[in-house]
């Protein structure tokens, strides 16, 4: 089994491209309402209920569906937490986003105005012109402000102390988790933040021989 977590603010069709070319079952894990002040323990617990206590496999996350994943797998340690265009823990996070957290200028800028900008998007993200742009202003629009918020304050306060090990791919042009001095399992030549849509074809791979050797050591 893969389990699937979409990014922040985004949803199932990230992995439009991705889920036809994966061998195994995949299942994707929606994204919940937090609760007010919910910690992100408990709002991982919360997504995990689905899932057994003993299930094995891949549980993917996308950018902060990665740090999400991660917490899951504190309380699913069977399951191989694989991080697309994500941090394996908060030291990781890039000088942008320490800053946007040092100053608390999240707190007063609505998620929402992104909408109004998707050209800016676009080139923060990394999204090409086309289809591609397209999937990504309908996300934009579609982007639900009380869970984004919820969201960002999250990532930006994570405490990730003892969080387990996991498998990164990371893309050479993402510019909101950009490679840093931190060895990366698996880099995607010319991946931006969007290379689970972009580059579906060669992180399947990846993910289809990760699968296949989860399964293997099950079964030794």
């Amino acid at each position: 089994m893969i389990y699937l977590i979409p990014g922040l603010g985004a949803d199932e069709r990230v992995f439009l491209n991705l889920r036809p070319l994966l061998h195994d079952e995949t299942q994707i894990l929606f994204w919940l309402t937090p609760e007010p002040d919910e910690s992100l323990p408990h709002y991982a617990a919360r997504m995990a209920a689905s899932i057994p206590l003993e299930q094995t496999g891949l549980l993917v996350g996308v950018s902060f569906g990665g740090v999400v994943g991660l917490e899951i797998n504190r309380i699913r340690p069977r399951l191989r937490t694989v991080l697309v265009s994500s941090i394996p823990d908060a030291s990781c996070l890039p000088p942008l986003l320490r800053l946007i957290r040092a100053t608390g200028v999240y707190r007063l800028v609505p998620p929402q105005v992104l909408k109004l900008f998707p050209r800016a998007g676009q080139l923060y993200f990394g999204v090409s012109n086309g289809s591609e742009y397209e999937l990504f202003k309908q996300i934009l629009r579609d982007m639900e402000p009380v869970y984004t918020r919820w969201a960002i304050h999250r990532l930006l306060h994570w405490d990730s102390t003892h969080v387990g090990r996991s498998t990164q791919i990371l893309g050479t042009h993402d510019r909101v988790f950009p490679p840093g001095p931190t060895p990366v399992d698996y880099l995607i030549r010319g991946g931006g933040h969007f290379m689970a849509y972009s580059h579906a074809q060669q992180i399947s791979e990846i993910l289809n021989k990760l699968a296949a050797d989860a399964a293997a050591e099950e079964a030794a």
